[in-house]
């Protein structure tokens, strides 16, 4: 039987055009849980192929692949030339659906069952209120009573000083972390350039950073990239690095856009 895989999430990069297909990233994480004595599955790197025909026909965009959340039918293959296929796996795509929101289901839904839920909700309201005017007044206590509570209470308040205790806004603490380190960021956050994916960086330098990450826990620098859009600027190799030894959070400083 032919291999089947299927993958849901978006596009982790950039949408990349060839004569008949396109291509873009994506990452999915393994199983929270494996078997006792087996090592739990890390995050995969995908690299998706889709006939333009069968895109064109989702009405995706360039930029509008990096947010919605597409579904992914297709087989692994490893017949791709790497320059193509930056992920660890390559996908044919045989079918792609753009998967709707929360808020798109709602707006969707049949108006006779979204009057259905309106129609409950108001009975439900009506059986509270009837209940609460339904519950007897609690019995009246004399007059004598109700000035003592009254004094007692006016008392300890005169008594007891408010005292307003200010909420110092907790600075975050980030450690063992190399110099210049801003943020903390998960590796799937960040969007690589089209222009770094075209380059491979030296083999020898690679793998001393590697080493490094290996003898410390950290990298040796962190990756620069753009406040807000979280583009990669700078650091494409630790980039790799963090790829290679699966790192879920990498240390970054941020670069702000010219207005």
């Amino acid at each position: 039987m032919p291999h089947k895989i299927t993958l849901t999430g978006s596009a982790t990069g950039p949408l990349r055009e060839y004569d008949r297909y396109v291509a873009f990233d994506m990452r999915e994480k393994g199983s929270p849980s494996a078997p006792k004595g087996l090592k739990k599955s890390t995050f995969i790197s995908y690299t998706v192929f889709v006939a333009k025909k069968a895109f064109n026909k989702t009405g995706l965009t360039k930029k509008s692949i990096m947010h919605e959340k597409i579904l992914i039918q297709g087989e692994p293959t490893l017949d791709i030339p790497i320059d193509e296929c930056p992920g660890e796996v390559g996908v044919i795509c045989f079918q792609i659906t753009v998967l709707p929101n929360k808020k798109d289901k709602e707006d969707n839904e049949p108006t006779d069952k979204k009057e259905a839920k309106q129609e409950a909700s108001a009975a439900q309201q009506e059986v509270a209120a009837t209940k609460q005017e339904e519950k007897p007044s609690p019995t009246s206590q004399p007059a004598e009573n109700e000035e003592k509570k009254v004094e007692k209470v006016q008392t300890e308040v005169k008594e007891t000083p408010v005292q307003e205790k200010k909420v110092e806004p907790q600075k975050k603490q980030i450690t063992n972390q190399p110099k210049g380190t801003q943020d903390l960021l998960s590796f799937d956050e960040i969007i690589v350039p089209e222009e770094f994916l075209k380059t491979r960086p030296n083999p020898q330098k690679t793998q001393k950073v590697i080493d490094f990450v290996k003898r410390t826990g950290r990298l040796d620098e962190p990756l620069t990239i753009e406040k807000g859009s979280n583009i990669l600027k700078d650091g494409y190799r630790r980039y790799i690095v963090a790829k290679t030894v699966k790192m879920d959070k990498v240390p970054v400083m941020y670069e702000y856009q010219k207005s």
